[in-house]
């Protein structure tokens, strides 16, 4: 197949440029060339796609069997890259999230959860990430003259991720000594390897038929508690978890979810985090690895980036705060 990746130097498009061109496709990525390097294999086209111009000089000439638009975020914007490729294509494939669903993280959802309310042609300032992300969604349905695939990641991991999360815990939990902990280390969460996803979306693409699939992994296939011991085992630190329940840290002003990454804490604002249903997705051939695997292979790629050089993106706990609650909890 001809593929033209939307993004495809970081993280998700890294990974589904990576697995096209392992399967043999022809892959033409389209970028600014700011955030990542092009994989060997692939033709680069630089270009931004807020600016006409640039998606104008994308299409000029070239037609593609499928699209794979990784980095849409205001839908005014995806609307204007759906309709310069318009018959270019076979299938627009839009990477989404499960925060374009209004009942997450509150309650469980499926593919049959209701969506924020959301315009096609919305603008950045018409919505938070979430919202965004619906009408993003719409404006490739609406507006594509083609088959519209529609995948919704839940929490995605693995090797080269950008975001942080991961990276921070195994750059925490390598410096060993006692680390604080959050919650209850028995809780069931449900989390999906960037590779697995990446290779989901090229099956489904492949088939090139319109659909809508929730992509988050296995419920269940790990406990916070085994996450980190899977951390320690493959840093080879001699770190000791000290873990502390949900309403100490949060009495102390811990913020959820990015001072401990991943952290949800038990109460109603996340009772469905951990419960979305990927039912119809693995039933389509969505394949997880164990866990395991993730954070054995995300710890081989983050050794080799010096300290540093390390990013967590406003992810983790400042070292002077998490001393002071470890010394509050004993």
């Amino acid at each position: 197949m001809r593929i033209l990746i939307i993004g495809g130097s970081v993280f998700v498009g890294r990974a589904i440029t990576e697995e096209a061109l392992r399967r043999g496709h022809e892959v033409t990525t389209f970028n600014r060339g700011r955030s990542g390097v092009d994989l060997p294999g692939v033709e680069a086209v630089r270009g931004d796609r807020e600016v006409p111009a640039d998606l104008d000089r994308l299409a000029e000439g070239r037609e593609w069997d499928a699209v794979v638009d990784v980095m849409g975020r205001v839908p005014r914007v995806v609307g204007e890259s759906v309709r310069r490729l318009s018959g270019r294509a076979g299938v627009y494939t839009y990477i989404s999230s499960i925060s374009a669903l209004a009942d997450f993280p509150v309650k469980g959802c499926d593919e049959s959860s209701p969506r924020y309310e959301c315009a096609p042609d919305a603008g950045p300032e018409d919505g938070d990430y979430g919202a965004l992300k619906a009408g993003c969604e719409r404006a490739v349905e609406e507006g594509f003259e083609g088959e519209a695939l529609i995948v919704q990641p839940g929490l995605i991991l693995g090797p080269y991720e950008n975001v942080g999360r991961l990276p921070w815990w195994l750059d925490r939990i390598s410096r060993g000594g006692r680390v604080l902990a959050p919650g209850d280390p028995e809780r069931a969460m449900q989390v999906i390897d960037v590779r697995d996803l990446a290779a989901f979306v090229l099956d489904r693409t492949e088939v090139g038929k319109a659909d809508r699939f929730l992509a988050s992994g296995v419920p269940g296939n790990v406990t916070y508690g085994g996450w980190l011991a899977e951390c320690r085992a493959v840093t080879g630190s001699d770190a000791e978890f000290v873990w502390a329940d949900d309403r100490f840290l949060l009495d102390r002003e811990v913020r959820p979810w990015t001072e401990f990454p991943i952290w949800a804490p038990d109460n109603p604002d996340f009772a469905g985090v951990w419960l979305a249903s990927s039912a119809k997705a693995r039933a389509a051939g969505l394949s997880c690895r164990p866990v395991a695997e993730t954070v054995r292979d995300t710890w081989a790629w983050l050794r080799d980036v010096p300290p540093a050089e390390r990013s967590f993106r406003g992810h983790g706990i400042d070292p002077e705060k998490e001393a002071r609650i470890l010394a509050e909890w004993a």
